[in-house]
């Protein structure tokens, strides 16, 4: 299991060649390389030529002891009524695809379209979207993640659940895409609790063999923080959760989607932010190794 963490805030800030060298000072394994820049038609990850780009990042990566286990797709995939921007992303989800393939990313996160019809209208929707784009993940060796989302009632102000929102839900998408080649589970433990399913329930709906995949962060049960466990007010039972990872045999990474905690430091104190949520990381790692069945 690799330590990971995304790059959307130390990329942003410090770019790569800043930010590569802090995660790999802090002790991480890995990263996992955030691509939301692209739903912008300025941004030049849309015309960059994926193979060389790809390349001489991950080139950048490995010289400081890194590799790229992970990746987020632009998002959203998709958004009601807004015809010219659903046109466009299929060919930018596909483009941030190949340059995960060619970072050597074993995963990319996909998010799931929240189709404004539910049931099997918004099954459908979504199967065919992530169809198209499962012959260029099987061309470039990498599988598309299925993560679980949340949404927001904004006439009463609360989150509800939305899309593949459940452990039951991934788990059905996962079975009915039927392509463990091309497909996985990414699981965000955070937005679990957010629509009132635990953690620990989803990570043993999902088990082994869906789930291959994690966000990792914390909250209050009532916003989607997104910071460090154990964070100041934040309620997820760690135990419960790592007790459930280590119990299924969880054999995929261990990566934060922790940036919120990250954003609080300046340039001169991230670097020691940054060694804290590895240390939390390593903590937490080991409290799912020992939980593992004895073999």
């Amino acid at each position: 299991m690799l330590l990971s963490t995304q790059t959307d805030n130390l990329f942003h800030r410090f770019g790569p060649d800043g930010g590569i060298p802090i995660f790999a000072e802090a002790g991480f394994d890995a990263i996992d390389y955030s691509m939301f820049q692209m739903t912008a038609d300025d941004c030049p990850l849309n015309t960059v030529d994926p193979e060389k780009y790809g390349l001489e990042l991950r080139t950048k990566a490995e010289a400081a002891g890194l590799r790229f286990n992970q990746a987020h797709a632009p998002f959203p995939c998709w958004r009601n009524g807004d015809e010219a921007y659903n046109a466009k992303m299929p060919a930018r989800v596909a483009q941030s695809i190949r340059i995960a393939g060619v970072l050597g990313a074993k995963a990319i996160v996909v998010h799931p379209i929240a189709y404004v019809k539910t049931g099997e209208e918004q099954k459908k929707i979504n199967f065919d979207f992530y169809r198209t784009l499962e012959p260029v993940a099987l061309e470039y060796g990498i599988k598309i993640a299925i993560e679980n989302m949340w949404g927001y009632d904004n006439r009463r102000n609360y989150i509800m659940p939305n899309v593949c929102s459940f452990g039951e839900d991934l788990a059905e998408y996962y079975d009915g895409l039927n392509n463990p080649d091309a497909y996985t589970v990414c699981l965000d433990l955070g937005h679990c609790g957010l629509v009132g399913d635990e953690p620990d329930h989803a990570v043993r709906v999902l088990g082994n063999k869906r789930l291959g995949a994690l966000h990792v962060h914390d909250n209050t049960y009532k916003a989607d923080n997104h910071t460090v466990p154990y964070d100041y007010g934040m309620k997820m039972n760690w135990d419960a959760i790592t007790k459930a990872l280590g119990e299924i045999d969880y054999q995929g990474d261990f990566t934060f989607e922790a940036d919120a905690f990250l954003g609080r430091f300046d340039a001169d104190t991230i670097p020691e932010a940054v060694k804290f949520m590895a240390g939390i990381g390593r903590r937490l790692m080991a409290k799912i190794d020992a939980a593992r069945p004895v073999k």
